[in-house]
């Protein structure tokens, strides 16, 4: 790992689309929703086409659902004023939108560029829901892992839930209320897939008819919905800013970034960690190197957190790898109230993926623009006061990619 970055790389805006949309119902394609998060996010970035020098794209199983690959021509493809800018798609499952952040931002720390267009896209309802759960089956180890299981994420993340047992015990009722907050959080974002959703008494609890069992002890509360979205972010290099002075009030700053990739096996990381206090030791280095290239001395330096909760058990992981609580005791937050909004350390304001929706390429950048409008005071009614400083974890697969981002 590389020392604190002195300079860090401008958000100079972004855009989100309305994840509770339905693409396919609209007739409308990838294409439309490419077009659509470009022209905007430029808009709210303040920034020409013709400024952008390079476009990075996150995308995970494009041609699996909709037949289309190849999407880092995209952009060039709908909006003719990115004609020859050099463009690539990224694929790391769940971690794909962080993926072209972490090259986007390469870029511009390496001079290549100055102004990098970021998009994370992905449509997962243009299929029916069972075909789109086994589309993302294509990110585990195939053929070596899962054969037993109906529904292959669920049945992993519920391994994971089973090995946090096993150690210290755990109570589902937590993982529960993790669900219960997150789709309440969701209720104040406008772009949020569950807002307008009716959830009754028995949503989040072990009544078989309102929460029924997914796999092993995962039921539908547990699991995040298949989602159409898109996020596009525009970073900048102090070198651009020189050139082309503007106001930084409405921007941020990405103040380190953390990075690993270990093997696709999920019972490899159980084993290799079986030694280690944490269940995923390799989730709480990523999460420390993004940490010590900020110069932040830990979880107390920061005002919120977004972070992956494409299952309860997964923001149940992120808890006690942030270091919010010891390992295996993240019910202590969740009991305490600490990952409210107005909490100690406020966790998915946003809603999340169970409750924001989860169109997994673009899911880093959707975390990542919401950090940004926190620190800037644009969440709206998600709004955590006084929030300066905040992070996002991104994982693919089983945590086989972990992506983290500071932001100030």
């Amino acid at each position: 790992m590389s020392g604190v970055n002195p300079e860090g790389v401008w958000i100079a805006g972004g855009y989100q689309s309305d994840f509770a949309r339905n693409l396919t119902r609209e007739n409308l394609t990838v294409a439309d929703l490419v077009a659509e998060t470009v022209t905007e996010t430029l808009r709210d970035a303040r920034i020409d086409a013709a400024d952008v020098g390079v476009i990075h794209v996150g995308n995970a199983f494009g041609q699996l659902y909709t037949g289309q690959g190849h999407l880092g021509g995209m952009p060039a493809s709908v909006l003719p004023e990115l004609w020859g800018i050099p463009a690539t798609r990224h694929e790391g499952a769940c971690a794909s939108g962080s993926l072209a952040v972490l090259a986007a931002t390469a870029d511009l720390e390496a001079g290549r560029y100055d102004c990098a267009l970021v998009l994370g896209v992905e449509l997962e309802r243009c299929v029916p829901g069972d075909a789109g759960t086994r589309v993302m089956d294509a990110a585990a180890w195939v053929g070596q892992e899962g054969a037993e299981a109906k529904y292959m994420w669920p049945y992993m993340f519920d391994r994971i839930a089973d090995e946090y047992d096993r150690r210290y015990g755990l109570d589902d009722e937590h993982l529960w209320a993790i669900a219960e907050l997150n789709i309440r959080n969701a209720r104040a974002n406008p772009n949020a897939q569950t807002r307008n959703r009716t959830y009754g008494p028995g949503s989040f609890g072990p009544d078989e008819t309102a929460n029924p069992v997914v796999e092993g002890r995962l039921r539908r509360a547990d699991c995040s919905p298949l989602t159409d979205g898109a996020a596009g972010v525009v970073l900048l290099s102090n070198r651009y800013l020189s050139r082309h002075p503007r106001t930084v009030d409405d921007m941020t700053r990405i103040l380190g970034w953390g990075h690993r990739t270990v093997g696709l096996s999920l019972s490899g990381k159980l084993t290799r960690g079986g030694d280690d206090p944490l269940v995923m030791p390799h989730v709480r280095a990523t999460i420390v190197d993004a940490f010590e290239r900020s110069g932040i001395g830990g979880v107390r330096d920061l005002d919120l957190i977004e972070t992956h909760d494409c299952f309860t058990v997964g923001e149940y992981l992120a808890v006690d790898h942030f270091g919010i609580t010891a390992p295996g005791q993240s019910w202590r937050a969740i009991e305490n109230g600490d990952l409210e909004i107005g909490g100690r350390i406020p966790v998915n304001p946003s809603g999340g993926l169970l409750g924001g929706g989860h169109p997994v390429g673009a899911t880093g950048v959707r975390m990542l623009l919401d950090c940004h409008r926190q620190i800037t005071g644009r969440a709206g009614d998600y709004q955590v006061p006084g929030a300066a400083r905040a992070a996002t974890l991104n994982i693919g697969g089983s945590t086989t990619t972990t992506v983290s981002f500071v932001v100030g």
